[in-house]
């Protein structure tokens, strides 16, 4: 069955930054009102830092379609002070946060001045092994970024802690890029796997053939906005409403219709942030 790309369904942003500095505040109800709009019903936001982490639990507060997760982002370790897990367990607490993250491992960026790469990196992981310790701890799942200049040797780094927490906790490697061999590592340890606008650009050739071939229920897609907008709009600030876009063009290299697609998405969705409609009605 084909997909219908003019049909709109329900589907969840399962990864965006709505605290950046790119929205401001005052268009923030525009832009979920868009996202809605083009049935983006839902919103998961990403703190990125400590200071991140307020901002994205008051945006969780004020619009009843957002949930947030809490963490630190790994190129941001680096600025964190040792006794971060306090506070960061305080705000991983809210009511509205549904998982622990942004966090992984980033080896593509350079150690930042006074740092070696070697120190940088394992501070990473030693917060990755932290922030799954703390997922463990509150019954929560997390979501992982990892990124290298060649190869993937952050990727099997978060695999080796992961491993050591699965049977616990389940994890979402977001902005996934492929190739397939990789997702099916993620997916025998339990996790998902995340899809962006990038899978409709044209030369994701690896992203999108590792769309095609995840399992129903373990995959979910996302903007990351304001980052990574999917074409048409590639090169713009991206935002919620364009999850739609990323979700059309995979379902129609699945060989699937939209709703189908919603349907199982929705499906991984609802089971890795652990919602319920009664939970979300109660705090919504």
């Amino acid at each position: 069955m084909s997909s219908d790309s003019t049909a709109v369904v329900p589907i969840t942003d399962s990864h965006c930054h709505l605290a950046s500095h790119k929205f401001s505040h005052a268009e923030l109800e525009q832009i979920i009102l868009n996202a809605k709009a083009a049935g983006i019903h839902r919103m998961v936001t990403l703190a990125t830092s400590l200071e991140d982490c307020p901002n994205n639990v008051a945006i969780c507060e004020t619009f009843p379609e957002v949930f947030c997760a809490i963490g630190i982002h790994p190129c941001d370790v680096h600025q964190t002070p040792d006794n971060y897990l306090a506070p960061l367990t305080e705000f991983a607490s809210h009511p509205k946060c549904v998982a622990i993250g942004e966090t992984g491992l980033d080896y593509f960026h350079p150690a930042p001045e006074g740092w070696t790469d070697d120190k940088y990196h394992q501070r990473q992981r030693d917060f990755l092994h932290q922030h799954f310790q703390l997922a463990k701890d509150l019954g929560k799942n997390i979501v992982i970024h990892t990124r290298d200049k060649s190869g993937y040797q952050s990727l099997h780094d978060s695999l080796d802690i992961y491993q050591e927490f699965s049977s616990d906790v389940h994890a979402v490697f977001h902005c996934f890029l492929g190739p397939w061999e990789n997702a099916q590592r993620i997916i025998e340890l339990g996790g998902y796997v995340s899809f962006t606008g990038i899978a409709t650009f044209k030369s994701a050739k690896d992203c999108i053939a590792a769309a095609v071939q995840a399992p129903a229920g373990r995959m979910m897609v996302e903007t990351d906005s304001p980052y990574l907008a999917p074409t048409p709009h590639r090169g713009k600030r991206n935002e919620p409403a364009f999850t739609q876009l990323v979700a059309q063009k995979i379902a129609e290299a699945r060989g699937e219709s939209i709703q189908a697609f919603s349907t199982h998405t929705e499906m991984s969705v609802n089971t890795f942030f652990n919602f319920s409609s009664n939970i979300e009605k109660d705090l919504c």
